[in-house]
């Protein structure tokens, strides 16, 4: 969530962030106004508890019975305005960094550069579906027959590949002084909400388990992040780097008609994903070397990709900043979307409660969380079988996802 402190003293600043973001400044003087109520009436019934406390030393029953029934009343009133103002802080996202690119939405986003060289085959290219289908190595129509839309199978060498991606990503980014780990794949409501991904029409991609109360996860930021939650870091543990693999579930709400066909978007897959708690001077250049390793993954795999930078009114909801990898699929003519790197600055860790204590100083603050996709298993697969494949039909396979490697 955004500091509501920030809100109070700076509000022309945080309404010329939102309105890069394209989001209707207004938000702020509505919030403003509930807020101003909530601190009246607290203030007020502060003073009622303070007066019914002294009362009740005085033995003052009947005066003190009044004050209970305004106490009551007021408290019901405060609940009102909680609910109110904890709904609009919700639909505030983060701001963009000042270094942030400007810009209005996904056309002004900023190609950085292009790596690799893309395959110049002497042969028809064909798609990835179709090459995964003669080899037996996705299978949609039985994912259908058991799910329903967007589930497939991955079998035979397609889930060794997986396996290989896992353990290539791993082994690059465990030196690197990542903590590996496997997060629950459930999250509570409340803490879910906390990490800024129940917000908006984020709440539309989320599956959610009524009788239990839990929310499945969309990725492993999602139970990485509140790892920490509630607690006081020293300095000198700062960084904490975690890489984490999970299955993620997205309904992909509003993407009807999009890449349906196939593993390219689905309601199921895997993932490993980076996730940094670090100190505010030093977030910039975490997100920076969060985005260098993506880059080395992609080079030891030898996927043509090109970096792009995400404009401030195309940023996701709890981002300040973000850059993307995209991977070229030649059968396709196209570069999509593999990877992304976010600077949450603040907002996860004020959601969560994740704060820091300096060696010099009493005053706590809060960390800064940073997230970067490791793999997305099905677009990396997709990727590598449409960039590898060979006349015959076959695929090579890199020599960094080969046994024995180094």
């Amino acid at each position: 969530m955004i500091d509501i402190k920030l809100i109070r003293e700076k509000k022309a600043l945080v309404k010329k962030g939102l309105k890069s973001r394209g989001v209707d400044p207004k938000i702020i003087d509505d919030f403003l106004e509930l807020d101003d109520q909530w601190r009246e009436l607290t203030t007020k019934l502060d003073r009622f508890r303070s007066e019914q406390k002294q009362l009740g030393k005085e033995r003052k029953i009947t005066k003190a019975k009044a004050i209970k029934k305004k106490i009551q009343a007021h408290q019901a009133k405060l609940m009102g305005l909680v609910d109110l103002r904890k709904d609009l802080l919700n639909r505030i996202p983060n701001l963009p960094l000042s270094s942030t690119l400007k810009g209005k939405g996904e056309r002004d986003n900023k190609v950085l550069r292009e790596v690799g060289k893309k395959p110049n085959f002497k042969f028809d290219a064909k798609d990835y579906l179709s090459i995964a289908e003669d080899l037996d190595m996705i299978d949609m129509k039985r994912g259908a027959k058991v799910a329903g839309s967007r589930f497939g199978y991955l079998k035979n060498d397609a889930v060794l590949l997986e396996l290989s991606l896992i353990n290539y990503a791993f082994d690059l980014l465990t030196p690197k002084g990542f903590i590996p780990v496997l997060p629950p794949a459930m999250i509570k409501p409340h803490v879910f909400e906390g990490m800024g991904r129940l917000a908006a029409d984020q709440k539309d991609e989320r599956y959610y388990l009524p009788n239990d109360d839990l929310y499945l996860i969309g990725s492993a930021e999602h139970t990485i992040g509140p790892m920490h939650r509630d607690e006081i870091l020293e300095e000198d543990q700062l960084p904490i780097r975690y890489v984490g693999f999970s299955p993620s579930f997205r309904r992909e709400a509003g993407s009807y008609g999009k890449d349906t066909k196939g593993i390219l978007r689905v309601h199921q897959f895997d993932k490993v994903e980076m996730f940094s708690f670090c100190k505010p001077e030093d977030s910039e250049k975490e997100h920076q070397f969060l985005l260098s390793l993506q880059e080395k993954i992609m080079k030891g795999l030898k996927l043509p990709y090109r970096v792009v930078e995400i404009c401030a009114g195309d940023l996701g909801w709890t981002d300040a900043q973000q850059f993307d990898i995209e991977t070229w699929l030649p059968a396709q003519g196209v570069y999509k979307e593999t990877h992304s790197a976010s600077n949450t600055t603040d907002f996860q860790a004020r959601g969560t409660n994740v704060r820091f204590k300096r060696k010099k100083g009493q005053e706590l603050e809060y960390v800064h969380m940073l997230n970067a996709t490791g793999l997305a298993m099905g677009r990396t697969i997709v990727a590598l079988i449409e960039n590898n494949q060979t006349k015959a039909g076959e695929i090579k396979i890199p020599a960094v996802l080969k046994k024995g490697r180094c």
